[in-house]
This record gives structure tokens, C-alpha cells and sequence, in this order.
């Protein structure tokens, strides 16, 4: 019986194990989570998308933005990055190659090195840094003019395995695909296109972290919110179906970064109802589905007219209102807290009772904004101490900052110890004091004080000559 209790717990912690793995830093289904987001193609739109994701009591909605290789500029991006942090969204950032002649060029498994390093040098909003490897592969005119699955699942492995490498906080995410491509001279069929990339490489998927899905309602953008199956708004699930019955077993989170209905097929008040059955009906009732991103906010010139939600340069289509109004969740996102105190001061004597001033320089090492709701002081041996006026600016990350605080000297004529911890998000920081404090009633008391401590130190120094 013992033996059996023994190889039971064995079996239970080998699974919890296995169902549980997931690369990157933690699983975004763990946290609240607030699946509300939208494709962006302009940086300058993304306070609009703030606006819209981030309403009715919602936090941290999800933006997917577009990198090409000709776009890797450090200090664009980590600036795009900085307004994302500060207005509370989450980037899925999709990996390009570049238009030659019309068609997107091949990537290159030689390009990837250059994109880690690319994206190792920026300061991520959240601890998982979520991308996706290419676009619709099972296109010719997305890989340099040729289906080629194989090619697609070898580049997939390596670009995965080397973010990884790199860094365990990546959150890898395969292309997006084209379910409703048939096998024709310029695309494949997306259960050959699947079928094919295990065959040629049977672990393409260990190293994905979540499934992306470009789940259309089609035919023509314009089909019923109510479709089931391939080619509707849940194609992911046919999808994940289909990736079981070739083996693949991982139970995948979901992330829509392409959906939407066309405003050239149908009418304002249909899309704006069918965006509003779709995620308050469909979408927020799977709990797999940690992010949904329409194709697109604002894109007014052909190809993608008929999919913007921006319909002149001030005027939004009726579903930017009626998705604004929809009440969200308040997503709470792992972010790292790293910081570090520079200098600081607190005057060690005082009079009983009396406020007492100091201050410190600190710099915020990490990815979350320091500010007075988040940071704070606190006595962590004394409860005769109290801490009050902090005042403080925002500290983003990177920046060095002063915050002034004063505490209340304890009621009790003498020596005290004092240690002040700096806490953000309730880790701590660093010790902002860490010593003897030393309250007078008077002046004559300050001065005994300092008599006595005077005439010890003067007897040790006797007793180490002796």
C-alpha cells in the first residue's frame, strides 16, 4: 500500500509538471486579464487604442504592431515601448521581413541572430515578451513567393529556440495562417500546410508558448458572428482540433491577432453588432483566449480600407464606441521590479516627537513606473517610527529620481535602532536607513547624550591600549 501511495504522488507531480510547463515567465491565464485589443499600424495611434482598451473599468488591453527588418531602430521601438508602458498596453510584436518586388521576402535563418540581439537590447513592458515568427506562411506572396511548409517549420524552430536561449521571458507564438487558403499555385490548403511542417520537423511546436490564430469570418469578411468551425471567428478551435489529431498535445493559450468583418460588405450598425456579440458572447467565454486584436484600428488606403475602424482622420466607425462602452476587466500583468538606491539621508538626532526630514536618490531598474501608489517607506523594526509625506515623481525605468519623506521621532528619550526599507509593489528595494536614531527632550538631555557616548568611547580606546 505504502508503495503504491508512493509511486501515486510520483505520477501526480509528474503531471502537474507536464500539464503546467510553459517557457516563458508565467502563463497570462494565471493573472486577471483583460483579452480587449487591436492591430495597430501607426505609433501615433496608440493613446486611440488606449482609449478604447482601456475603458469602462478596463486595464492593460493588447496592441499587435508590425517589425520589419528595415525598422529595427532601437530608440523608435523602446520609445513606442515606453508610451505602451505608460498607457497600460501590452505589445505582440510580429516579426517581418521586407516587401522586394511586391512580395514579402523570404526571412532568412541568418537574420535571426539579428533579431535577438535586437530585441534583447529593449527594455519589454511586461516580463513576457510576446512574438509571433511571420505571417500567413501558407501564402507564396508571405515567404518570397513559394509555399514552402518545411522551410517555414525549420525557421520557426530556430527563431524560437534562439529567443529562448536568450532569455527564458519570451512568449513565442507561431504565425498566424490563412484557413481559408485552398491548394492552389500561390497558397496551400492549412491541414497539408500543418501536416507537412510536423512531418519535415516533428518538434516545430515544443518551443511555442501559445497558439495565434487568424480566425476570420469568412467567406468574404462578412460571414454570421454565430459560424462555428474553419473559416469563423472560432477557426482557432478548428485549428487546436486539428493540431491534436496530429499528435500535438500541448493545450494552447490563444491569441486572435487577426479578425473582423468587413465595413464594405456590411453596414456600420451590423459590424459594430457583430464585434460586440463576438467579445462579450464568444470570445470572453473561453477561457483559453487570452487576447483578441481586430485587423485594424486605423488603415483608410487600399489594400485594408474595408477592415479600418477609422473611417476619416477624426471619425471612428460606430464599433470604436460600442467596444469603448463594453465593461472590461482590470488586467494585472507580471512586471519586473529592479531598482536601486543611490543615496541617502535621514539627520540621526532629533527631538522627541519632533518631524525630521530626508531623502534619497534612487533609479528604477525594471520595467514597471514608480509612483506614489505603487512605492513607499517603511519601519520595518520600529513601532515608535512613523513615515509620512512621501513625495515623489514618477520614476520610469532607467531614470534616476529624488523622493523625500519625513518621520516622526519616537516618544522616548534615548537611543533607538531604525531600519527604513524602500518597497515597490511590495518588494523591496533596498534599505533607505539602517542604524541608531538618537531623541532628545532638550538640549541638556542632547548634550548628556553625547557626553556619555563620548566618555565610552574614550574607555574603550584606554582599554585597547592597556
Amino acid at each position: 500500500m505504502r508503495n503504491g501511495i508512493i509511486c501515486f504522488l510520483i505520477l501526480l507531480v509528474s503531471f502537474i509538471l507536464i500539464t503546467s510547463k510553459v517557457n516563458a515567465k508565467y502563463n497570462p491565464l494565471f493573472v486577471d486579464n483583460n483579452i480587449y485589443g487591436i492591430h495597430l499600424t501607426n505609433h501615433s495611434d496608440i493613446e486611440d487604442a488606449a482609449k478604447l482598451l482601456n475603458s469602462s473599468g478596463g486595464d492593460w488591453g493588447y496592441v499587435t504592431v508590425v517589425i520589419t527588418e528595415n525598422q529595427r531602430d532601437k530608440k523608435v521601438w523602446q520609445d513606442f515601448f515606453e508610451k505602451a508602458r505608460k498607457l497600460h498596453l501590452i505589445p505582440i510584436i510580429r516579426v517581418a521581413s521586407k516587401v522586394e518586388n511586391g512580395i514579402w521576402k523570404k526571412p532568412q535563418i541568418e537574420e535571426i541572430s539579428n533579431w535577438v540581439n535586437f530585441f534583447n537590447s529593449l527594455n519589454w513592458v511586461i516580463e513576457n515578451r510576446y512574438v509571433i515568427i511571420g505571417n500567413e506562411p501558407n501564402h507564396a506572396k508571405e515567404w518570397g513567393g513559394n509555399v514552402d511548409p518545411a522551410e517555414y517549420a525549420i525557421y520557426l524552430k530556430s527563431f524560437a529556440s534562439q529567443l529562448k536561449e536568450s532569455n527564458p521571458d519570451y512568449f513565442v507564438l507561431p504565425a498566424g495562417f490563412d484557413q481559408a487558403a485552398g491548394n492552389t499555385e500561390d497558397t496551400k490548403d492549412l491541414k497539408v500546410f500543418l501536416k507537412n511542417m510536423i512531418t519535415s520537423t516533428p518538434d516545430v511546436f515544443d518551443n511555442i508558448d501559445g497558439w495565434n490564430s487568424h480566425s476570420y469570418p469568412n467567406p468574404d469578411f462578412s460571414a454570421d458572428v454565430n459560424n462555428k468551425g474553419r473559416n469563423s471567428i472560432l477557426g482557432y478551435q478548428w485549428e487546436l482540433d486539428y493540431l491534436k489529431e496530429l499528435g500535438i498535445k500541448n493545450d494552447y493559450s490563444v491569441f486572435i491577432t487577426e479578425t473582423g468583418w468587413s465595413n464594405e460588405r456590411l453596414n456600420e450598425e451590423e459590424v459594430s453588432n457583430n464585434y460586440k456579440k463576438a467579445f462579450t458572447e464568444i470570445w470572453n467565454k473561453d477561457s483559453r483566449v487570452v487576447a483578441v486584436t481586430p485587423f485594424i484600428l486605423n488603415y483608410q488606403q487600399a489594400p485594408f480600407s474595408e477592415f479600418s475602424w477609422k473611417k476619416d482622420n477624426k471619425n471612428y466607425f460606430k464599433q470604436y464606441g460600442v467596444i469603448q462602452q463594453i465593461e472590461k476587466i482590470k488586467g494585472k500583468p507580471s512586471q519586473k521590479v529592479d531598482g536601486k538606491i543611490l543615496f541617502s539621508y535621514l539627520r540621526s538626532t532629533s527631538e522627541v516627537g519632533s518631524k525630521v526630514n530626508g531623502y534619497l536618490l534612487v533609479q528604477n531598474k525594471g520595467q514597471n513606473i514608480w509612483n506614489n501608489t505603487n512605492t513607499y517607506l517603511l519601519s520595518e523594526n520600529n513601532d515608535l517610527v512613523s513615515i509620512s509625506e512621501t513625495k515623489m515623481f514618477e520614476v520610469i525605468p532607467f531614470q534616476k529620481q529624488f523622493i523625500g519623506y519625513s518621520i516622526n521621532s519616537p516618544d522616548i528619550d534615548g537611543e533607538s535602532d531604525l531600519k527604513i526599507g524602500l518597497y515597490v509593489e511590495h518588494q523591496k528595494i533596498g534599505d533607505v536607513f539602517d542604524g541608531k536614531i538618537y531623541s532628545f527632550i532638550n538640549g541638556k538631555s542632547l548634550i548628556e547624550n553625547i557626553a556619555n557616548r563620548l566618555r565610552a568611547l574614550f574607555i574603550n580606546i584606554e582599554n585597547l591600549q592597556s
